[in-house]
């Protein structure tokens, strides 16, 4: 079956940041520090999706998705991050899952969405290798809980980002700018989701997925465009399918942080990649000493109200691209993320936009890769990071004074594209 579903995130949509026992997360902090996000808004409420979560339940399916990715806050279930763990957090997925279930979507739950426990960032965060052993501690509480239901699970969303926005440049949190000194992070995300795929199967899950932030590579000088796709692309995908890191050397660095046998933990075996996709990055040769590549920004193309370009071809190109340069050791993808942000009154370019991306979607198939699921970001609008409350990417709008849920058209267009696929295959509408 493919699977057709929306993606959320938990500090992004639930609120109830103080409520049944929930631990802070570096987010909390974070966005309660002035500058950090846009006008000082912060997830505190948010869609009050852990009140309003049947409401939102209903509006998928209305829509007629048949999964729904969403992620676990890891301050719910261990307020410290390890040790004791909080029961009414899990009780709160626990009812979210069956929720799902009594309504015949498939529950697939992403473990950390960014929201690591403030009590492990203050003992250093993904920049000490203990935080990986208690993420895996994490998966283990939660898998006891939900594997009898939930059969498919993500361990980490967007590793790449993370690094790069919360802990080398700073924009997100936990707020650190560490530029290369940030890379252990890298390391430590991966080690951390290799013993949690290992703690995963130990509880009965049946399929695991890792999520990465790809893009399509467009280099204007070679050696540039190669230091770039090791750095967002092959820092988090080869040592996850092939078991070993990229060449770094255009850094000037080594990951001295590797141990051994941490590949072999990292390169665990997976049922599927999921890849999140928006657009593709325009690569030059280096103007200063602190990158060995410059990121041109792709012209000529449509922008979102993000500034980022359409272009759903680079999709295609994404996939075929991974297909070709991982061969057997590639498993099936889930496309986890997909969508664009616009303006309230102008959804036209929302439905252009999945219009066009499902059309590059069907063309990747036809090309011979083995896509399983295609994810809209996001069912709701939501607290979009460090732009607050600003970026609109729901196919539902949310009118966050009141939490009002109103379904675009977008919403409409693409449930009338599910039924006439009537939940198959996206190559066969």
């Amino acid at each position: 079956m493919f699977l057709w579903g929306t993606a959320t995130a938990a500090y992004q949509i639930e609120g109830a940041a103080h409520e049944d026992g929930r631990g802070a997360s570096i987010w909390d902090t974070f966005a309660h520090q002035p500058g950090r996000t846009r006008d000082g808004h912060t997830g505190d409420v948010a869609c009050d999706h852990y009140h309003r979560w049947p409401e939102d339940l209903e509006l998928m399916s209305g829509l007629g998705v048949n999964a729904y990715r969403f992620s676990i806050a890891w301050p719910r279930i261990q307020p410290d991050g390890s040790g004791g763990v909080n029961p009414k957090g899990l009780d709160f997925y626990d009812r979210l899952v069956d929720g799902l279930g009594e309504r015949g979507i498939t529950p697939v739950p992403t473990l950390f969405h960014w929201d690591l426990p403030q009590a492990l960032e203050d003992r250093g965060g993904w920049l000490d290798r203990d935080t990986a052993y208690r993420f895996a501690d994490y998966a283990a509480v939660v898998a006891d809980r939900l594997a009898d239901r939930v059969k498919m699970w993500i361990t980490l969303n967007e590793p790449f980002v993370h690094m790069v926005f919360g802990y080398a440049m700073g924009l997100h949190a936990p707020g650190h700018a560490l530029m290369l000194d940030a890379l252990p992070v890298a390391h430590h995300q991966l080690l951390g989701h290799g013993l949690a795929v290992r703690a995963l199967r130990e509880a009965g899950a049946e399929q695991v997925l890792i999520t990465n932030n790809c893009t399509p590579v467009w280099a204007e000088d070679a050696a540039a465009g190669d230091a770039y796709d090791a750095l967002h692309n092959r820092l988090f995908n080869d040592p996850v399918l092939l078991g070993r890191y990229p060449d770094l050397s255009a850094y000037g660095v080594t990951l001295d942080c590797v141990r051994d046998g941490d590949l072999e933990i990292i390169s665990t075996p997976l049922d599927g990649l999921g890849i999140n996709y928006y657009n593709p990055t325009r690569i030059g040769a280096p103007t200063d000493d602190s990158l060995p590549w410059t990121d041109l920004g792709v012209n000529g193309y449509p922008t979102t109200a993000f500034g980022w370009p359409v272009v759903p071809d680079g999709l295609r190109e994404l996939l075929v691209g991974l297909r070709d340069r991982y061969g057997a050791a590639l498993p099936p993808i889930y496309i986890t993320e997909n969508g664009c942000s616009y303006p309230e009154q102008d959804d036209q370019a929302r439905i252009a936009f999945l219009d066009g991306h499902l059309a590059a979607l069907r063309a990747t198939q036809d090309e011979g890769v083995d896509v399983r699921g295609y994810f809209v970001w996001s069912l709701l609008d939501n607290f979009e990071w460090a732009e607050g409350y600003h970026q609109r990417f729901g196919l539902v709008h949310v009118d966050f004074p009141t939490g009002r849920r109103t379904p675009r058209a977008s919403y409409h267009w693409l449930k009338d594209h599910l039924s006439r696929t009537a939940g198959g295959d996206p190559a066969h509408p």
